[in-house]
């Protein structure tokens, strides 16, 4: 468990938290980027770590991340026009380019622009994705280039959704590994509400820790020998894993992928989960991965201009009492909306000091750990785990391996293909 005051660091990311300051030192998914696709097109409105902020492409292609209140009179800049480099605030006509420079003011016989400057965030494009980076400009780190957002776009795709809870909880259900199994069981001949399910029973976990976070893997044994599903996590909020195909020992084929999930706080109550999915061999994604179907957020369950679940805490997360009788545990459609639905059922921030955890939540807790760490290392002047480059290659991987071995032999070589 934790104490009421640590909870309290690690879940406050206001501007000037011990924590909100850890995570702005860190890129930041921000935007799709068919969101801003157009130059001089529609602005759109971007919370992150409680900041109220306008994104917009401009004339020449560049993405500016601005304050969201123009500096003269507090009006928004989401009503604002995107015209010939900059964005005009439509109540005095002041405008700005993507730095914040105000380069135009038309209510103003003398102008004195040079002197104003609304706060404004670097961005980056990768993986389809807009990045933001809102710490210190001298402390930038190198480019989030994920091995995901360097594969070919028709073998990648990411979407997101807004979480009605507290960032932290959506990350300690995603790296939670045992959970899987109970949690998204759909009964079928075998596997019935209590058996061991598909993963052969409670899982012993191993975790390595790395300098961007850790690799972990839930070791499950079965008759043929161990299954083991591996992960990673990369300081502070992303989640990688393999897919549900597994893996024929060493030998990639075409359906060969990796995904993954980001909890990215826009509050301290609300967060945005990013969700990405590539193929590791040269082979396109299908029609129904590219939609997310069955998974709870691709169009068919998340609203494209809200990014709200159209299954949510107001309507029981469609909950189906016949079906969790019959069909699953949880009675639930769609895998991450069961996990929603669990994570935002305990409010909006949980209160850790009244847990009572065991062994198969090692990880959370030595997640936990590394995040009290992190904001230890910030306040002191150093750079946080997972603020490298470090990270670029690593892929998460499952197979079954013979019982007397490590593991690590066979899938740290696919996991690290760049070298452990």
């Amino acid at each position: 468990m934790l104490s009421v005051e640590e909870n309290e660091l690690v879940t406050k990311t206001g501007p000037g938290t011990p924590m909100g300051e850890t995570l702005r030192r860190y890129w930041l998914p921000a935007l799709i980027d068919w969101e801003v696709a157009e130059p001089d097109g529609t602005p759109v409105r971007v919370r992150l770590l409680g900041e109220e902020l306008i994104a917009f492409r401009d004339t020449n292609g560049r993405i500016g991340l601005l304050d969201e209140f123009c500096p003269h009179r507090g009006a928004s800049l989401w009503l604002g026009r995107n015209e010939e480099c900059g964005l005009r605030c439509v109540f005095h006509g002041w405008k700005y380019d993507v730095y914040g420079n105000c380069v135009d003011q038309m209510n103003e016989p003398s102008q004195f622009g040079e002197k104003v400057v609304i706060k404004s965030y670097p961005t980056v494009e990768e993986g389809g994705v807009i990045w933001a980076y809102l710490g210190p400009k001298e402390l930038m780190p190198p480019p989030p280039k994920f091995d995901w957002t360097q594969a070919p776009a028709p073998n990648r795709s990411v979407s997101k959704v807004v979480q009605d809870c507290n960032w932290l909880q959506g990350l300690e259900g995603g790296i939670d590994t045992s959970h899987a199994q109970i949690l998204h069981r759909n009964f079928v001949a075998g596997i019935g509400p209590t058996g061991d399910g598909g993963r052969g029973g409670a899982p012993k976990l191993e975790i390595d820790i790395t300098d961007y976070g850790y690799r972990y893997a839930g070791v499950y044994p079965r008759d043929e020998g161990n299954f083991v599903r591996t992960y990673h996590f990369v300081m502070p909020f992303h989640q990688i894993r393999p897919t549900g195909r597994e893996l024929q020992t060493g030998i990639p084929t075409v359906n060969d992928g990796v995904a993954g999930h980001i909890w990215v706080p826009m509050d301290d109550g609300t967060c945005m989960v990013w969700n990405w999915q590539y193929n590791i061999v040269d082979e396109p994604l299908t029609e129904d991965e590219r939609l997310e179907k069955g998974l709870g957020n691709g169009p068919d369950a998340v609203d494209q201009t809200t990014f709200r679940s159209y299954a949510n805490g107001a309507n029981g997360w469609n909950i189906s009492r016949d079906a969790q009788r019959t069909q699953s545990m949880t009675g639930i459609a769609g895998v991450n909306t069961q996990d929603r639905a669990i994570q935002e059922s305990m409010g909006r921030v949980v209160d850790r000091s009244q847990e009572f955890l065991g062994p198969a939540d090692r990880a959370i807790v030595i997640a936990r750990q590394m995040l009290l760490q992190a904001i230890e290392t910030v306040k002191d002047g150093g750079s946080p785990p997972g603020a490298s480059d470090s990270y670029y290659a690593i892929r998460a991987m499952q197979d079954t391996v013979p019982r007397e071995s490590d593991w690590r032999d066979t899938l740290l070589p696919l996991m690290h293909p760049a070298g452990v």
